[in-house]
C-alpha cells in the first residue's frame, strides 16, 4: 500500500483565505513548565490553535453554500472515503476558467473513467507554482458553472483543487459555490502534491473532517491510497 499526502502543512500564520481569520498556532505550556508544576516528576507540553473552518486543506460543507445545506457534522462520512482520479489541467492559464471541454479532454488523456459517487481532483499546478506567495490567494484558474455541472453529471460527490477556491477569483467563484448547493455536490480546496497523482490511475481518496457542530467546513488530512 502506498499513501500520498495531499494536505498542506499547518503552521502559525500559514496563508489563509483573504478576509477570513488567520491561522494561529502557539505553545500553551512547555515541557519545562509542566515538569515544574508536577514537582519535577514529568512534563507534558500542550499547544493550541485557532483557525477558520475553511483553513488549510479543507472540505466545504453544503452549509457553506446556503442555510439549507448540510453542516459538516452531518455530512455523510461515506462521501469522505471514495474512489478518485486526478486529471492534468496545468496548461490552463492563471485566473482562467476551466471549461467542460477542458475536463473532457483531461479525463480522456488520463485514460480512466470518472468513478461514480467518487471524486475528481483537478491538478492545475497552482499550489506548486505560487505557494506561499501572495499570488497563491489570487491567481488560480478554476472551474466555471458549466464545468461544475459537467462534474455533477458524471456522478461525483465532490471534486478537489490545488487552490484556495474552486473557481477563478470573483463572480465566477461565487456562482460555482451556488451551483454546488443546487447540484448537491461539494468540493475540497487547498490540496497539494496533485502532480504526483498524474498518470497513476484510480486510487482511494480519504478526507475525513472534524465533527464541528453546525460547521460550514472543516480541515481534513486528504490522502490518496494506492493498494497495489
Amino acid at each position: 500500500m502506498r499513501i500520498v499526502d495531499l494536505s498542506r502543512e499547518l503552521y502559525h500564520r500559514t496563508p489563509s483565505y483573504p478576509g477570513q481569520p488567520p491561522i494561529i498556532h502557539g505553545i500553551w505550556k512547555t515541557h519545562d513548565e509542566a515538569r515544574a508544576e508536577s514537582g519535577g516528576v514529568h512534563g507534558n507540553s500542550v499547544m493550541f490553535f485557532s483557525m477558520p473552518d475553511h483553513g488549510g486543506t479543507h472540505i466545504d460543507a453544503p452549509r457553506h453554500f446556503g442555510k439549507s445545506g448540510t453542516p459538516i457534522n452531518e455530512y455523510p462520512l461515506e462521501n469522505c472515503i471514495v474512489q478518485g482520479i486526478c486529471i492534468d489541467l496545468r496548461h490552463v492559464k492563471p485566473r482562467a476558467e476551466i471549461t467542460p471541454a477542458d475536463l473532457e479532454a483531461a479525463v480522456k488523456k488520463a485514460g480512466v473513467p470518472v468513478p461514480k459517487k467518487g471524486t475528481v481532483l483537478l491538478c492545475t499546478g497552482h499550489h506548486e507554482r505560487t505557494f506561499p506567495t501572495a499570488a497563491y490567494a489570487t491567481d488560480n484558474p478554476g472551474v466555471n458553472v458549466a464545468a461544475t455541472e459537467w462534474l455533477a453529471k458524471q456522478g461525483v460527490v465532490h471534486f478537489g483543487i490545488d487552490s484556495m477556491r474552486p473557481g477563478p477569483e470573483g463572480l465566477v467563484n461565487t456562482l460555482v459555490h451556488k451551483a454546488c448547493l443546487e447540484l448537491d455536490i461539494t468540493h475540497l480546496e487547498s490540496l497539494c502534491n496533485l502532480e504526483t497523482l498524474i498518470g497513476q490511475g484510480e486510487f482511494q481518496f480519504i478526507c475525513l473532517p472534524l465533527k464541528w457542530r453546525e460547521g460550514t467546513g472543516s480541515p481534513v488530512r486528504a490522502v490518496a491510497v494506492f493498494k497495489n
